[in-house]
C-alpha cells in the first residue's frame, strides 16, 4: 500500500510504529501533488519547504515520545483560513498579494497537535459558490470521472472544493474547509468522502476570512468518519478572541466513533423529499434507513414545516453579511490596490477589479436587503424565518436524536454547467442551509454511487453540541455502507 493511500488513524498508527518517518509521508504527498496538482488545481499555494520543516520537527517529537496527536499528519489548508507568513488568497484577486502576519486558531491548534502543511486549498471566492468555479485561480477538477463520459470535467462542489478534491485524490490525508451552506457537505459528497459542519460556535473563527459571520463555521473533510474525528477534536475549542466561540469541553470524538447506536431515534423530514430528485438518491435514502435499523436505531417520520423558505432565507442573510464584511477591502488597508487620483475612485476601480461576478451579485444583493426602506422587509423578516426554522429542528429533536437526509440533489455535474442560471446553482444547498441556518451539526457520509458511477452522500444532522451522536451514527451508517470506491485520479494511478 502506498503511503498516500493510508487513512489517517492508519498512519498515526504506523508513524507512532516507526514503520515509516514523517518526512517519508510528507514527500509521498508531495510528490503526489507535484504530479496531479497541474490537472486538478487543488492546491493555490504549495508550502513545499514549509511541509518538511514540520515533518523533520515531528520526526523528532515522535522520537522524543512527546508527540501531539497529529503529529506528522499531512494536510491540505482551505486559504480562507490566515496562516502566518503563508499567502492567504481567500480565491481572490483582491488579496492575491496578502500574506497575514498572524495564524488562525483553528491551523494554530492544528500546528501545535504536530500537523504538516501541504499548502493552501483552492476555493470558490469568498468562499461564495457550490461549484468552485468562481475561484480567481481557476477552478478545480472533481477527481472522479463520470462512466462513458471520461473527458468531461466535473465540478468538486464548493465552496471547499479544493479540500474536498485534495483529499479524495490522495494528495492530503485531510483538510480544512468552512461551512456556511453546505460549502463542507456538498463537496464531500461530490467527492466521495466525508465532512462536517459542527455546531456554530465549536471551532473559533479568529483568523478566517469572515463570508456570513453568523453562519461561517471551520470543520474538517477526510476519508473516513474517524479521521474527521480525529481531525475535529483538535479543531475544536473555546477562544477567548473570537466572542461566538463557545465555552465548552471538547469531547473525544474519536471514541464517539465506536459507540453502538442501538435505541437511538432517527428521524427522516418528510419536507427532504423534494420534487424531482432523482429516484437513485430517494434509494440511497431509503438504504440509509434500513442500515439504521439493522445496527439497532428506530427511524420515525418528522416535519420540518420552514424547511422550504431555508434557501430563501439564507440568500438574503448570507449577501447581507457579506456586503458588510467585504467592506474591508478597500484598496487602503491590505491586498490588492489600483492607483487612483482621488479616494472615491481608488475604492470604485480597485473593488471593481478584485472581485468576481459572483462576489459582485452577493454584495449588490446584500447592500439591497440591508437598505432603507427594505431592511424590514427582507433581512429582519428572513432573521424571523431563521428563528422558525431553528424552532423546527428543537421540536423534531424532542422526539428523535438525530436526522438522516439525502446531503445534495444530485451527483457532481460538469464544470461551467448552471454558470448561467446562479438561481439553479443555488439550489445545490437546499438540504444543506437549513441546518446551517440553524447551527447545528451536521455531517455528510459517502454511501454509494449512482447509475454513472459518480459517488452520492447522505447526511446527519444533530442537536447543538451534540457531535459525538451525530459521529456514532455516521460511523455506523459507514460501515453499513461499506463505500471503498476511489476516484479514477488519485495518487499513483
Amino acid at each position: 500500500m502506498r503511503l498516500t493511500e493510508l487513512t489517517l488513524a492508519e498512519a498515526r498508527k504506523r508513524l507512532r510504529g516507526r514503520e515509516f518517518s514523517a518526512a517519508e509521508l510528507t514527500e509521498a504527498h508531495l510528490e503526489a501533488i507535484a504530479a496531479l496538482n497541474p490537472r486538478l488545481n487543488a492546491y493555490i499555494t504549495v508550502t513545499e519547504e514549509l511541509a518538511k520543516s514540520q515533518a523533520e520537527a515531528a520526526d523528532q517529537a515522535l522520537a522524543r515520545g512527546d508527540a501531539g496527536p497529529l503529529a506528522g499528519i499531512p494536510l491540505a489548508i482551505k486559504d480562507l483560513f490566515c496562516t502566518e507568513g503563508v499567502r492567504t488568497t481567500a480565491g481572490s484577486r483582491i488579496l492575491a498579494p496578502f500574506v497575514p502576519p498572524y495564524e488562525s486558531t483553528v491551523t494554530a491548534q492544528l500546528k501545535r497537535d504536530g500537523a504538516v502543511f501541504l499548502g493552501k486549498a483552492n476555493l470558490d471566492e469568498f468562499a461564495m459558490g457550490s461549484s468552485n468555479m468562481t475561484s480567481a485561480f481557476g477552478p478545480v477538477e472533481n477527481p472522479w470521472k463520470r462512466k462513458g463520459a471520461e473527458a468531461a470535467k466535473l465540478v468538486p462542489g464548493g465552496s471547499s472544493g479544493g479540500s474536498a478534491a485534495a483529499v479524495a485524490a490522495q494528495l492530503a490525508l485531510g483538510a480544512t474547509g468552512t461551512d456556511t451552506g453546505g460549502s463542507i457537505r456538498q463537496p464531500a459528497a461530490f467527492c466521495g468522502i466525508a465532512g462536517i459542519k459542527p455546531t456554530y460556535g465549536r471551532c473559533s473563527r479568529w483568523g478566517i476570512v469572515a463570508f456570513a459571520s453568523s453562519l461561517d463555521q471551520a470543520g474538517p473533510f477526510a476519508r473516513t468518519v474517524e479521521d474527521c474525528a480525529i481531525l475535529l477534536r483538535s479543531m475544536a475549542g473555546h477562544d477567548p478572541k473570537d466572542s461566538t466561540s463557545a465555552d465548552r469541553p471538547v469531547p473525544d470524538y474519536e471514541a464517539a466513533c465506536r459507540r453502538s447506536i442501538k435505541g437511538l431515534k432517527i428521524g427522516i423530514p418528510r419536507e427532504y423529499r423534494a420534487p424531482g430528485m432523482p429516484a437513485e438518491i430517494e434509494e440511497l435514502w431509503e438504504r440509509g434507513m434500513a442500515w439504521l435499523k439493522d445496527a439497532g436505531a428506530d427511524a420515525q417520520e418528522v416535519s420540518l414545516p420552514h424547511t422550504k423558505y431555508g434557501l430563501a432565507t439564507y440568500y438574503i442573510v448570507a449577501p447581507a453579511e457579506a456586503s458588510s464584511n467585504l467592506a474591508r477591502y478597500d484598496g487602503v488597508r491590505f491586498g490588492m490596490r489600483v492607483e487612483s487620483d482621488d479616494l472615491l475612485e481608488l475604492y470604485e476601480r480597485t473593488r471593481a477589479q478584485g472581485f468576481g461576478p459572483e462576489v459582485k451579485r452577493r454584495i449588490l444583493i446584500g447592500t439591497y436587503v440591508l437598505s432603507a426602506g427594505y431592511y424590514e422587509a427582507y433581512y429582519l423578516r428572513a432573521q424571523k424565518v431563521r428563528a422558525l426554522i431553528l424552532r423546527d429542528f428543537t421540536e423534531a429533536f424532542s422526539r428523535v436524536d438525530v436526522l438522516l437526509t439525502p446531503t445534495a440533489p444530485s451527483a457532481a455535474f460538469e464544470q461551467g454547467a448552471k454558470m448561467d442560471d446562479p438561481v439553479q446553482m443555488y439550489l445545490n444547498d437546499i438540504f444543506t442551509v437549513p441546518a446551517s441556518m440553524a447551527g447545528l451539526p451536521a455531517i455528510s457520509v459517502p454511501a454509494g454511487l449512482d447509475a454513472q458511477g459518480l459517488p452520492l452522500g447522505l447526511q446527519l444532522i444533530g442537536r447543538p453540541f451534540d457531535e459525538e451522536t451525530v459521529f456514532a451514527v455516521a460511523a455506523a451508517l459507514e460501515r453499513a455502507a461499506g463505500f471503498t470506491h476511489l476516484p479514477q485520479i488519485r495518487a499513483g494511478v
